[in-house]
């Protein structure tokens, strides 16, 4: 039989569990005040200490660390992960309920501004903004990058945010409905450069998770952790093309109900270099920056992904 007449690959289980159990907390969340909705979520968080996750997570520890913490201190670190990462979902939960800021239900997303504090490095990105070219806002998967989508747009920003879209993968479409839901719109990592300009060039915002390692995209090896580790090069590639800096933000929790959002100062390429050198250059002032952000919180941050592929295979 030939390729065009193949039957397409089924959908793992376990990702149409999880995209149904996601559809499932939505619901129930109608229910149930969030409160209660977090401690459940976190009381299921000691059940996800085994498993491949844990066992990434526990890895990329030890190696970012080595014997800057001691075992005992690994393993509380381990355990706050996935405290905070049962935080971090019932949020998205909250957000999934939520509706734009321009719509007739915008109050259902008031909690947004209350739980999400801006301070005085918000003028980093309203200089840029003045420029009337858009904005390329950088983060990692560090605190709740998507309250820092949703809090964004609630101060009246418009724009896109990039993420990665698994054809296979019934979560993507959730995550891509929840952000609708929020009023963002979602683009796939393998857009059209072309398309990820015209967000920029109509003056809007535009978000970039580049943290982690895609095999499929263009990167490069930059020190992380002391290690080398492959960064994606498409946020340089793409400040050059705009002819703008790349703005990195967090949005990092400072209490058991609050969060921060914070600008650093703006990222320019450097034009005096050639384009794979400033490229280069570039690629690694972020992912240390972004390493100065997850040693500050370090069980804000996503350990359970493979970071350093070359390293731990």
């Amino acid at each position: 039989m030939s390729d065009a007449l193949a039957a397409p690959r089924p959908i793992p289980l376990r990702r149409r569990v999880r995209a149904r159990a996601l559809d499932g907390l939505v619901s129930l969340a109608g229910c149930v005040p969030p409160a209660a909705l977090r401690a459940g979520l976190g009381g299921l968080a000691r059940f996800a200490s085994r498993g491949r996750y844990a066992e990434q997570t526990r890895a990329n520890i030890a190696l970012a660390f080595g014997d800057e913490l001691d075992a005992d201190a690994r393993a509380r670190l381990e355990r706050d992960v996935l405290r905070f990462a049962a935080r971090q979902l019932a949020e998205w939960i909250e957000l999934a309920r939520g509706a734009p800021p321009d719509g007739p239900d915008a109050h259902r997303s008031a909690w947004i501004e209350e739980r999400v504090e801006l301070d005085g490095s918000i003028a980093h990105l309203d200089d840029v903004l003045a420029l009337g070219r858009g904005a390329i806002v950088v983060t990692a998967h560090l605190g709740n990058w998507e309250l820092l989508a949703a809090r964004l747009r609630r101060r009246g920003l418009h724009g896109a945010v990039v993420g990665r879209e698994r054809p296979r993968d019934p979560t993507s479409g959730w995550l891509v409905r929840m952000r609708a839901a929020y009023g963002v719109e979602s683009l796939p990592q393998d857009a059209a450069p072309r398309r990820l300009l015209e967000v920029l060039h109509g003056g809007g915002t535009l978000g970039l998770l580049a943290d982690l390692d895609v095999r499929r995209l263009a990167g490069t090896y930059v020190p992380f952790f002391g290690t080398p580790a492959r960064a994606l090069t498409a946020p340089a590639a793409l400040a050059r093309a705009a002819g703008l800096p790349l703005l990195p933000a967090r949005c990092t929790a400072i209490d058991a109900r609050r969060y921060r959002l914070t600008f650093d100062a703006p990222l320019e390429l450097d034009t005096r270099l050639d384009r794979r050198a400033a490229t280069l250059e570039l690629t690694e002032r972020l992912a240390a920056c972004y390493e100065r952000w997850i040693r500050a919180d370090p069980e804000q941050w996503a350990w359970h992904q493979p970071r350093w592929r070359a390293v731990t295979g």
